[in-house]
């Protein structure tokens, strides 16, 4: 399924400081599932009773398999045409699709052009390359390998976006190129988490707290004394005795964190993570991890790889372009700057 995990996982530091007798009566649960994207998936909410929150946590279920199923670059599945789909037709013929794909790519498309290329849904022929060779690393440590830069080249010149041909009207999606392939990994996850919350709000839903796979995506707030959800950021350095670089306080608000330490392999003693610079055809060497906050998760997640992808200098730019959106860099020395406002979200 789309194997871009979230490097750094955000670690859920959930508040337990309601009182036993509290007046709402409200009570907190939780649950988890597993597979969906590949990762993790885990709810939280206050509710008045199990049953609400079963119907909530089924509702979420549910669409996020349609949602994982739709954008799945693997796999086939009875009776749905995917982004695999898309990818088997290259060069071959338009695919008509789910609109939940057409608004992803078309997503991936604006993301393209406002980062000038650091985030690339067209990049799957090269992407695929660094798979495979780090799949065969991590399979075989001892005869891990580097992807000669040829074959990274030659894969480059099939990963034009402009021959991502999307009709609205017909609803169809073509790849003009034979041997040019998608990759929405680095923003179908967080998609489809704002879509599934968003689905969850227009059903009444008020509160709740979603992440998947580190894609964080708060509905509201707790629910209960006005008080905010707790998310703390997973510290990028394993070996720190700090867990957390701290815990930004959430409210209608999504934290997405890319990094270099969950998925990457080791050739000749150094390691080489799973987020490739479109310019470069490398791994990216700015940054350990990037954090994004903001009120939409599709657009974090594509921000957090866009970003992680581009100097300190040229992200700084873009972020100041977006409303209601602050970053966190973690440079490789340990280094951490803020957007001017980041700040006003961690919890004192």
């Amino acid at each position: 399924m789309v194997k871009k995990i979230v490097a750094v996982m955000l670690t859920l530091a959930l508040a337990f400081n309601l009182p036993a007798c509290n007046a709402s009566k409200k009570t907190r649960y939780e649950a988890q599932f597993l597979k969906l994207f590949d990762t993790v998936t885990e709810i939280v909410a206050y509710m008045d009773t199990k049953e609400e929150f079963t119907d909530f946590s089924n509702l979420i279920y549910n669409n996020l398999k349609t949602y994982h199923e739709l954008y799945d670059i693997y796999n086939d599945y009875p009776g749905v045409v995917n982004v695999k789909t898309i990818n088997d037709n290259a060069g071959k013929k338009p695919v008509k699709v789910d609109k939940k794909i057409i608004d992803l790519l078309l997503l991936g498309k604006k993301i393209y052009k406002e980062s000038d290329g650091k985030q690339d849904i067209a990049l799957g022929s090269v992407t695929s390359i660094w798979l495979k060779y780090r799949t065969q690393g991590i399979d075989d440590p001892e005869n891990a390998a580097l992807p000669p830069m040829s074959d990274l080249k030659a894969a480059a010149a099939h990963a034009d976006i402009n021959k991502v041909i999307i009709d609205e009207k017909a609803s169809t999606v073509y790849l003009s190129d034979p041997k040019m392939s998608l990759d929405v990994g680095a923003i179908g996850k967080g998609y489809a988490t704002e879509q599934v919350c968003q689905l969850a709000i227009a059903k009444g839903y008020k509160s709740g707290l979603l992440s998947v796979g580190g894609n964080v995506r708060a509905i509201g707030d707790k629910g209960v004394n006005n008080e905010l959800w707790n998310v703390g950021i997973q510290n990028p350095d394993k070996d720190s005795k700090d867990k957390t670089l701290g815990v930004v306080l959430l409210k209608n608000m999504s934290l997405v964190t890319s990094g270099i330490y969950e998925r990457y392999y080791t050739v000749n003693g150094k390691n080489y993570h799973h987020i490739i610079d479109p310019k470069t055809l490398m791994p990216s060497t700015y940054y350990k991890a990037v954090t994004i906050l903001c009120p939409d998760s599709g657009m974090a997640d594509a921000l957090s790889t866009a970003v992680f992808n581009m100097s300190y200098e040229d992200g700084l730019k873009l972020i100041s372009t977006m409303p209601n959106t602050e970053v966190l860099w973690v440079f490789l020395d340990g280094e951490m700057k803020y957007s001017p406002h980041f700040k006003d979200y961690l919890k004192k």
